[in-house]
């Protein structure tokens, strides 16, 4: 759906973050006289008419009869469609769709194609990914935007003069069926990995993973670029695409620390600044996509030396008191904080996690910790008890320090205390949501630096978003 075609229609919004605000500012550039109503809490119900200036109705009740008397409803990404109210007025006609849907409907072609339009999504490693091929493209001289849930709604770069070239847009679990309802089709579509997340929000694992997959699998991309190594997407049948797989011999794969194109070397990644080697293993995606959009790859690849590593994501923050200090706030599985753990292997690690719970199944990183744990663990947060009971009877077996804290500055007060004078590193790699003690995971990362020591407005920073 075009946003002209909203012209005339019963219009809600649902919800006053970032992406509400951007989809009320697209929609008012647009269409200045459609009345347009909004739901919100009331805590940003002053703020948002304040903002819409008299042009915006604001009610802070959210009933599936109240959304019904809409035709339809923009929804932010973090609203479930899955919840009651919704599900109530959507049997009754009304129409839920996203900024996202916009977006790639305004961008599409008479036939539904974007061309240089590269979708990423994944479990983890999808913001670093899609910065890494905005990098890429942009050291080739292409005007490439970067935008989406990296950090940039989509709606808030709608008419960029002049157009990019290309698009890197990276896709969380929440919006990438909004690319499949656009009618849109990516070029290319880039899918790394998939473990259990957000279940509170898809009611389901299999759920989670069929609005995940419904990128390639609804969206039908010209190009997949898909990880031969992940048991789900091997599984994959795509009649309406070329898949074009990474992460096996014949294509773009890892040997030790080298990129390979099939039996040649390519790129020796030990000196680049990606952060661990799931990273360095999902530039292989990012190399299989430009291929995908007929870039020289392998002479491409070199430029990844001057790439900025994004905040949050394994950043190193530095060295206080003889510690050093690692903020992976956006870790919100206990797979991404396995793979935060081997990025700092062989070395002394306190490392603290729990949030946010959700339910997610933390067995498989009980039975990690049997024979490769770090010497001190802190759990914290409202998942932290859960996860302390599970991990005491490793503890009690002497397999590492284990410690219970009520919240993030007592864990780091615990985490100092237990790496002592021998050093070691502070490892946040929470494994959970920050929902609850934080507005979001770049809050709870700012709060990490400061109890570090260290300026959390120098930190925050996402280098390249927007178009350049």
């Amino acid at each position: 759906m075009r946003i002209s075609q909203l012209e005339g229609r019963r219009v809600a919004l649902w919800g006053w973050g970032r992406e509400g605000r951007a989809a009320f500012h697209a929609l008012r550039g647009r269409l200045p006289g459609l009345p347009l109503t909004l739901f919100c809490p009331e805590a940003e119900a002053e703020g948002a008419r304040a903002e819409g200036g008299g042009a915006l109705q604001v009610e802070t009740e959210v009933t599936g009869d109240a959304l019904s008397r809409f035709e339809v409803v923009v929804k932010s990404p973090g609203i479930s469609p899955y919840r009651p109210e919704a599900v109530a007025a959507a049997a009754r006609g009304t129409q839920f769709i996203g900024g996202t849907s916009l977006w790639f409907s305004e961008h599409a072609r008479a036939d539904g194609t974007l061309p240089g339009t590269v979708c990423v999504t994944g479990t983890k490693g999808k913001s670093t990914t899609t910065s890494l091929l905005a990098h890429l493209l942009r050291a080739a001289g292409h005007r490439t935007g970067l935008a989406g849930n990296i950090g940039l709604p989509l709606l808030e770069v709608l008419d960029p003069q002049p157009a990019p070239e290309y698009w890197a847009v990276e896709l969380s679990s929440y919006q990438t069926g909004e690319v499949a309802r656009s009618g849109a089709r990516p070029d290319v579509a880039i899918v790394l990995n998939l473990f259990p997340e957000h279940l509170d929000w898809h009611g389901s694992e299999q759920r989670y993973i069929d609005d995940k997959l419904s990128l390639v699998t609804g969206g039908h991309p010209r190009v997949a670029v898909l990880n031969a190594a992940d048991e789900h997407l091997r599984a994959l049948q795509l009649p309406h695409s070329r898949i074009v797989w990474f992460n096996q011999p014949e294509g773009w794969h890892m040997v030790g620390e080298v990129v390979h194109r099939g039996a040649q070397p390519v790129f020796d990644t030990s000196d680049t600044p990606l952060p661990g080697r799931h990273n360095r293993g999902n530039l292989c995606a990012v190399l299989a996509a430009l291929e995908a959009l007929g870039l020289d790859a392998v002479a491409l690849a070199p430029a990844v030396r001057s790439f900025r590593p994004l905040p949050n994501r394994l950043q190193l923050l530095g060295e206080r008191d003889g510690l050093r200090w690692v903020n992976d706030s956006i870790s919100t599985t206990p797979h991404a904080s396995l793979a935060a753990l081997d990025c700092f292997a062989g070395q002394r690690i306190a490392l603290l996690v729990g949030g946010h719970d959700r339910g997610l199944d933390w067995h498989d990183f009980a039975a990690r910790m049997r024979d490769d744990a770090p010497v001190e663990i802190v759990t914290m947060g409202a998942n932290g008890p859960r996860i302390h009971a599970l991990l005491q009877p490793l503890a009690d077996a002497g397999r590492f320090g284990l410690h219970a804290a009520g919240d993030l500055p007592h864990a780091v007060e615990l985490a100092r205390a237990a790496l002592g004078a021998q050093g070691g590193v502070v490892l946040l790699s929470p494994g959970a949501p920050s929902f609850g003690a934080y507005k979001d995971y770049v809050a709870r990362g700012r709060h990490f630096a400061e109890l570090a020591g260290f300026d959390p407005d120098l930190i925050s920073a996402i280098p390249g978003l927007g178009v350049g």
